[in-house]
């Protein structure tokens, strides 16, 4: 997925684009490989039953196949809403089925973790426990956050605001970030300041799955 198109401000202006079949699967695979490094039956219900954040992942996914689809209006969208909730609930893992959330999604530790419902996550994201991706109401910095391809962001961290955060950047532990982070850089600190130029690297792994169809 393109981040660098989305508006700054996160909107989605354009009408839900409806999901076919077929990407629902390769997004599902994609999301699967990160966590096994394999795409087949056996590993996909080995994560689902074990591996919270894959079956949070797989519900996120459905959740969002179904709000694409006219026939789903007539009780398949609210089982899934409800299902998302429970596993809200469950897993304390908030993220809206309206965010737009590229492939190879990877859900680390489950907890706590709270993304915006006009939020934009790329391609290979890391989420770790205690995440928020949030949307400020005020300001220059008014609206929510744009994430990059391939970025890894660690247990507690902040992200707030209408920024942009690079690809290939690294996120540290329990940092506040309040303003754009450059592609294939690794911040830390309240408030997040540069600390090198390693970015995600070794952090994001098993990306080379197939690619995603459209």
């Amino acid at each position: 997925m393109t981040t660098q198109s989305i508006p700054a401000d996160g909107a989605l202006p354009e009408p839900i684009r409806r999901m076919r079949w077929r990407r629902f699967k390769s997004l599902v695979a994609s999301d699967l490989y990160r966590y096994s490094g394999v795409i087949n039956a056996r590993a996909f219900w080995r994560h689902f039953f074990l591996t919270p954040g894959f079956r949070y992942s797989v519900a996120l996914r459905l959740s969002a196949y179904a709000r694409s689809q006219g026939w789903a209006r007539f009780g398949f969208r609210q089982f899934m809403a409800l299902m998302l909730y429970r596993y809200t609930l469950r897993y304390g893992i908030s993220i809206s089925p309206q965010s737009k959330v590229g492939s190879g999604l990877y859900i680390g530790h489950f907890g706590g973790i709270h993304v915006n419902h006009g939020a934009v996550i790329g391609d290979n994201c890391n989420l770790s426990h205690d995440v928020t991706i949030g949307k400020i109401n005020r300001g220059p910095k008014a609206g929510v956050p744009v994430i990059g391809n391939n970025v890894y962001i660690a247990p507690g961290a902040k992200i707030i605001g209408r920024i942009h955060i690079g690809d290939g950047a690294a996120i540290g532990a329990n940092a506040v970030v309040t303003k754009d982070v450059p592609p294939h850089i690794a911040v830390g600190g309240v408030p997040a300041r540069v600390l090198s130029e390693q970015g995600s690297a070794g952090y994001v792994n098993r990306t080379d799955y197939p690619p995603v169809v459209d």
